[in-house]
């Protein structure tokens, strides 16, 4: 029997290139109500994606609950619909076993700032990898109007009948006090402009990048921070080289204050005069270790004869 001919390419490997269309994005429909500022998150974090080119099925995106947390549903990404308050530590999990997902996380201010608040202090302390998205509308919306941590003085909910009597906790002093912060943005979804590019310069950050995003609920808190062109909801734009372009027509929606992200002391000044709602990057600092790294690191120094002898010995501790 004769021997085959082998035939030998000049070029064994071949790989082929794939543009993603915005649509390999797109999930399922959304159920949010008409005017919900959802909406508008959602279509930002598709135009991000698709403007990456980076493959769906190597992003995760993980929820608590609210409504905000049907988020992975509309992506067609992998997603996590965890439980209320607990879309961090799953996040944190997700980023340590898979160091080539990226991972998304979407959180309500109530998800956050109430029952996650514990979470939410530890994760700026460990700075994982993640881009985190908190949708703010201040008020519990998914189960009908209760009053959340940022619900304004005076304000009438379910809870409060005869309005909030406790005064509003400030998200952003909250994490500028807190040691390791990397990232600290914030953009509004009436600003659709803005919204974009400041969740394309988070995406960009290595470190945990946290984005609070202020919204209206259009049932239950369609007047908070004021109605869309209301002039007594001020707005300031920070502007710096690495901070948040500001588009040409944005330059009429407010005040342009020159600020440096790296200037801590000023971060917090900003985030004090709470009468203004500052939009853009308050603070960055790149500087700052991420967990993941860090986490790895302790790892991969054990060979895996020395991993093996580590668990035959905790397995030997236990006794029949």
């Amino acid at each position: 029997m004769e021997a085959l001919e082998t035939v030998e390419f000049l070029d064994p490997v071949c790989e082929l290139q794939t543009e993603y269309q915005p649509e390999d994005y797109e999930g399922d429909d959304p159920r949010w109500c008409k005017g919900c500022g959802d909406h508008a998150i959602l279509q930002a974090v598709q135009r991000m994606l698709h403007a990456s080119q980076i493959a769906p099925e190597s992003v995760v995106c993980v929820s608590g609950i609210g409504c905000s947390s049907r988020f992975p549903y509309y992506l067609k990404t992998y997603g996590f619909h965890g439980i209320h308050g607990r879309a961090l530590p799953i996040s944190l999990g997700v980023a340590l076993a898979r160091e080539d997902l990226h991972v998304i996380t979407v959180m309500g201010d109530g998800d956050c700032f109430s029952i996650g608040a514990g979470h939410w202090l530890h994760a700026m302390r460990y700075n994982p990898n993640l881009l985190v998205l908190v949708f703010d509308n201040e008020v519990y919306a998914l189960t009908k109007k209760q009053a959340s941590p940022t619900t304004k003085t005076g304000m009438n909910t379910n809870t409060t009948p005869h309005g909030a009597f406790l005064q509003p906790l400030n998200p952003l002093s909250v994490m500028l006090g807190m040691p390791n912060l990397s990232f600290l943005a914030q953009t509004a979804t009436w600003i659709p402009a803005h919204l974009t590019a400041t969740i394309e310069r988070a995406w960009n950050h290595r470190g945990m990048a946290f984005v609070r995003i202020l919204q209206r609920c259009p049932i239950f808190s369609p007047t908070a921070f004021g109605a869309d062109g209301n002039p007594s909801v001020d707005l300031a734009f920070l502007e710096h080289e690495e901070g948040i372009r500001i588009e040409k027509v944005l330059r009429k929606r407010g005040e342009i204050i020159a600020h440096n992200p790296r200037n801590l002391e000023n971060a917090r000044h900003l985030a004090e005069q709470t009468a203004v709602e500052r939009m853009g990057l308050l603070y960055y600092n790149p500087a700052v270790p991420v967990y993941d790294d860090l986490r790895r690191s302790q790892v991969t120094r054990l060979t895996a004869e020395q991993k093996l002898e580590t668990m035959e010995a905790e397995l030997n501790k236990y006794t029949i």
